[in-house]
Order: structure tokens, then sequence, then C-alpha cells
């Protein structure tokens, strides 16, 4: 597949202490032209002047948008993929859990495999921090799950980096604002009989003190949803 851009997304709710950091490792990626969407989704801790009084005047590939009120990240990814302009997106979290390093890693399936969507493993083999024993088990079973009812092989559903084709994420009606977008995304995808890819990443996870967010709630959340996008168009 033949691109001209790759279109990054990035949902960004209170991370003023590592947004410029992301940034500037975001910056090196220079394999193809690049369009950085910024969503801020209400942040309270400062992000938002950062971005506005520092990012905007030394990214130009950096678009912000802001939103009114928090929303949660699905709301964020929907709103940045209403403005992508590439031919490929690339999904970023804010924090520093998962390295832009890795963008070419990520995009080779799509470029050479004929792969429609491309999901980063934090769980295959990837340079890892070891931490949280319940959060992996969490992931697991979430995954387990939504592979019994997608027919699907993943080992990491709830991968931060989620790679697509622009055109095929357009063909599909995104409902929901919180973490429950990750099992739409990939129930939505597999329904749509898109051609899977995984490959290994590192993971630096982040404690709750650090800033983590994802917590118990968002786990019965992503059953629930798990359920309701596998069982009822």
């Amino acid at each position: 597949m033949k691109i001209s851009k790759v279109s990054i997304i990035i949902p960004c709710f209170n991370e003023k202490k590592t947004i410029k950091i992301l940034l500037d490792k975001v910056k090196r990626f220079n394999k193809f032209d690049k369009e950085i969407i910024i969503v801020d989704d209400k942040s309270t801790d400062g992000t938002r002047e950062v971005l506005e009084n520092d990012i905007l005047n030394n990214y130009s590939e950096v678009k912000l948008i802001k939103h009114s009120k928090n929303k949660g990240k699905g709301a964020a990814i929907k709103t940045a993929i209403k403005e992508v302009t590439g031919e490929i997106i690339i999904i970023q979290d804010a924090d520093l859990e998962y390295d832009p390093s890795e963008y070419e890693k990520l995009l080779n399936p799509i470029l050479h495999r004929k792969a429609d969507v491309v999901y980063g493993s934090r769980f295959c083999g990837g340079e890892q921090r070891i931490h949280l024993f319940w959060h992996k088990l969490a992931n697991n079973f979430l995954t387990f799950l939504c592979n019994i009812l997608t027919n699907l092989n993943l080992s990491d559903m709830e991968t931060c980096y989620k790679v697509f084709k622009t055109e095929i994420i357009n063909k599909i009606d995104l409902k929901e604002n919180r973490f429950g977008i990750e099992p739409e995304l990939t129930i939505k995808l597999a329904r749509a009989k898109s051609i899977f890819y995984e490959v290994c990443i590192s993971y630096h996870g982040r404690s709750y003190d650090e800033g983590k967010k994802i917590g118990f709630k968002d786990g019965l959340a992503a059953i629930y949803c798990i359920f309701k996008y596998s069982l009822f168009k």
C-alpha cells in the first residue's frame, strides 16, 4: 500500500507532565508525512495551557481540538477521526506507556502484508515493566471474552496501539464515549471482515499513583460492551 500521510490521534486528559515529552518522541517519526490530532478532553491540571501556549507554537504538524467538557477517550477518538486526512490512523495515548519509536513496526503489516488493522500487543514478548497483576489478568479476560465472540485470536484487545486504514474506520459508526471504545472498535472491525495483524511492542505501564486512569468500573463496562456489540447489531 502506498501512502502519503499518517494521521496520529492523541486523546488527552490531564497529562501535563508527559504530553510534551510524548510529542517530542512522535515528532521524530519521519518515515512519512504526518498530522498529529490532539483532542484535549477538558483537562484540569494545566495540560490545555501547555498545549495552547507551548505545543502549538513549536509543532507545525499539530492540530488541537478542545472539548468543552470531559467526555472520555472514546469521544476524543471519535472527534479526531472526523478531522483525519491521512490514509492510515495510529491511536496514541498521551502518557509514556507506549513508545512512538515503534510506529514503523506497527505500520509494516498494512504497508507490506495487506493487513487492514494492526494491534500492538503488550503480552507477546516486548520489553515490559512488571506491575499490576490484577490489571493484566483483567486484560487477559477481556481479550479472551472478545475473542470468543469475534472468532479472533488476539493477545491484547485493550491495547492503546490500534492502527487501521482510514477508509475502513470511516465506514464504522462508533458509539462509545469512554474506554468501551476498545472492544467496540475490535468487534466492529471484525464484523467488517477486516484483516487483523498483531505485532509485539514494548510497554512501560504506569501505576495509579503515577496517573493511570482505567479502573474496575471500566472493566465492567468493557464486558457489557463486548456482549452489546457482539450479540446486537
